[in-house]
């Protein structure tokens, strides 16, 4: 795991606070003074001659005014280091939140090709009518791994196809296998574009974007973000008759030279964000503006066979202990009216829902 420095921001070091910053220099003082009274230096390595310098020292007196003027010197620095750390508008609690990225954020990495050919083949496996997605997912690891990347991105992916196919699940599948956070955003919110983004202090209520907060939460500079039915955003307008479209907000951060220096609405300071992982899902691409599709990769996907979503109740029942005869009504239903229907996996699962509660349920007598 890689470290990368993630905020645009200065850290002072935390053990010199206004305390320790006053004893430095009245100990500097000190020492100007004895040299000046012709005290002896130090002679360098010798241990004794270092007890009686400190001594010296000691004996050096302050005044009250020289006292005064070393605080007064201290809370200056203090101040113009806050300035300088570019947080020093930030209230402590937000300023605390950032503090934990003073030594960086994690980057997870995929070690080596033969492990994106695992993670590859696992997710296949379990969903293999996903395939042209899962083909992008593992060139882009390969290629992670023969670059050396410190960490790794997923270019961000639109995933075009019908509703109840397996879109989002794909998503949770990757993360699980990356060993990385997700960030789940619906895009039918009617707040989806500050949810990404987050809002300036000068509306109502506001709050860092999601994907911002789910790296403060987890000090990981490469989770997963996820929006589902992206077409479906709504577009919010402040009082002032400002609009702000989900696609046209993040546009920047679609980009890696944009998002490396993105600044956070909210806490107005910059950030790397260019670790992120975008898979945005949509059931149509109609309503999306072309420059945002310009930035995506465009995966059109079909839904899974008869033979795959009997294969995803046998999985799904037996993680949920579902008895072999119920299982088998299950996938009996499904072989007999999946031509005549357009089932999908969130008709499976219904059906998975129900025949476990009925298994759950108690006896009547």
């Amino acid at each position: 795991m890689t470290k990368i420095k993630f905020i645009d921001a200065r850290f002072a070091d935390p053990d010199e606070d206004e305390f320790a910053l006053k004893r430095r220099f009245e100990w500097h003082l000190r020492k100007l003074r004895a040299l000046q009274d012709g005290v002896s230096p130090k002679v360098p390595g010798d241990f004794e001659d270092e007890l009686r310098w400190n001594e010296d020292l000691i004996a050096v007196p302050l005044s009250e005014k020289d006292r005064t003027r070393i605080l007064r010197r201290a809370r200056r620095v203090m101040r113009a280091r806050a300035k300088a750390s570019g947080l020093s508008h930030l209230s402590s609690d937000d300023r605390r939140a950032l503090e934990a990225f003073r030594g960086g954020a994690d980057l997870v990495g995929i070690a080596s090709e033969h492990r994106a050919d695992e993670i590859a083949a696992a997710i296949h496996a379990e969903m293999s009518w996903m395939a042209a997605a899962t083909d992008f997912l593992w060139k882009a690891m390969r290629r992670s791994v023969r670059v050396g990347e410190p960490g790794f991105r997923l270019p961000p992916v639109l995933l075009d196809g019908p509703p109840g196919i397996g879109k989002s699940v794909w998503s949770r599948e990757l993360g699980r296998h990356l060993g990385v956070p997700r960030c789940g955003i619906e895009g039918t919110a009617e707040q989806a574009s500050f949810v990404v983004n987050g809002s300036q202090r000068g509306w109502g209520s506001a709050f860092p974007g999601r994907p911002l907060q789910t790296i403060v939460q987890s000090l990981c500079a490469n989770p997963i973000v996820v929006i589902d039915e992206i077409e479906k955003a709504g577009t919010p307008t402040s009082t002032k008759g400002q609009a702000y479209g989900l696609a046209e907000g993040m546009l920047p951060l679609l980009e890696c030279s944009s998002a490396a220096v993105w600044k956070c609405p909210y806490y107005q300071v910059g950030f790397d964000m260019s670790w992120i992982s975008w898979v945005l899902t949509s059931n149509s691409l109609s309503t999306l503006p072309a420059p945002f599709l310009s930035r995506l990769e465009i995966l059109r996907l079909a839904g899974p066979g008869k033979g795959d979503l009997i294969s995803f109740a046998e999985r799904e029942g037996a993680r949920r202990g579902l008895s072999e005869a119920a299982l088998g009504a299950i996938c009996a239903v499904i072989d007999e009216v999946a031509e005549a229907h357009e089932l999908n996996l969130r008709h499976v699962s219904r059906m998975l829902e129900r025949s476990e509660a009925m298994a759950s349920s108690p006896l009547s007598h």
